[in-house]
């Protein structure tokens, strides 16, 4: 994502296919992957998907199972959804063609962490509708696939509207305020407070609530990356692993994209240190108020 094309041959094609047994799920895969091969221009497409899944693809394919990329979601899909985004932009700018040219058949591992909580499939909703707007400079063609039988009701509905080729979707930026409209859980009365999101103090902090150094130095670096100058309040609260910072800032972010794109050289613009910090936590929530903004981040 840090080259983008000025003019692609076409748009991002992001399209949806929702399936309940195997038949279905290669009634689907099977012509995309074609589409994929036939397609000028474009490396070998690529299936990310259950290992399952994968196995009946290549007995399907039979000859051309060697010219499909295959990768088990379960090593695709490793961190937050943020995450997610910043492996496919990787992908792309490693082995995609001109213009961003590449077939991408997806499937997130909703039996993972994209379905273990409410919370967290409403993170990968918002990964699913705001890719609309950050992979809109390429030229690349992706299929979601949604197995009703791993990816509840609510999700398929929700996933719906962020994809163009359906008849419910949504504006993407729509789609992720609605999101930020849930109100966030109140920080606890007995809340660490900082003057100042200190690296050093974040880190002993959270040593102290029982996160391993490793790990602390991790969040403390986050947190530093996602402040807003100027900072006006830190408070920090939780045990390990479910360390939480929320930072306090005059000065609103007010990009509903900020940390989703790395920051450009030589460095950072407002809000564009959530880049490493989205990488890192489970959850970077960012709330701008009249009274400025708020980035509260959970480290797992």
């Amino acid at each position: 994502m840090t080259t983008r094309p000025a003019t692609p041959a076409r748009p991002f094609d992001h399209r949806m296919a929702v399936h309940s047994s195997d038949e279905e799920f290669l009634a689907t895969a099977l012509p995309f992957l074609a589409e994929g091969l036939t397609a000028p221009d474009e490396p070998p497409p690529v299936a990310i998907a259950a290992p399952a899944k994968l196995d009946l693809l290549r007995d399907a394919l039979a000859g051309d199972a060697a010219r499909v990329v295959t990768v088990p979601h379960t090593d695709w899909y490793t961190g937050s959804a943020a995450n997610a985004i910043a492996q496919a932009a990787g992908y792309l700018a490693a082995h995609a063609g001109p213009g961003g040219r590449i077939h991408l058949l997806m499937e997130p591992d909703w039996g993972g962490r994209a379905g273990r909580s409410a919370r967290e499939s409403a993170e990968w909703i918002r990964y699913e509708a705001l890719a609309n707007l950050l992979f809109a400079p390429f030229a690349t063609t992706a299929m979601c696939v949604y197995d009703t039988r791993t990816a509840g009701p609510a999700v398929i509905a929700a996933a719906r509207r962020a994809h163009p080729d359906t008849e419910v979707y949504a504006d993407p930026l729509l789609v992720a305020a609605e999101l930020d409209a849930v109100p966030l859980p109140p920080a606890p009365r007995d809340a660490h407070r900082l003057d100042a999101p200190d690296p050093d103090a974040v880190r002993t902090w959270a040593v102290a609530r029982g996160l391993a150094a490793a790990e602390a130095e991790l969040f403390a670096t986050a947190v530093a990356e996602a402040a807003v100058d100027p900072v006006t309040g830190v408070l920090l609260w939780g045990e390990a692993p479910s360390c939480v910072c929320e930072l306090r800032s005059a000065r609103p972010v007010g990009d509903p994209l900020a940390g989703f794109v790395p920051p450009p050289a030589p460095g950072p613009a407002p809000g564009q240190g959530l880049w490493f910090a989205r990488q890192v936590c489970a959850y970077v929530d960012v709330r701008d108020d009249a009274a400025g903004t708020s980035v509260r981040l959970q480290y797992a």
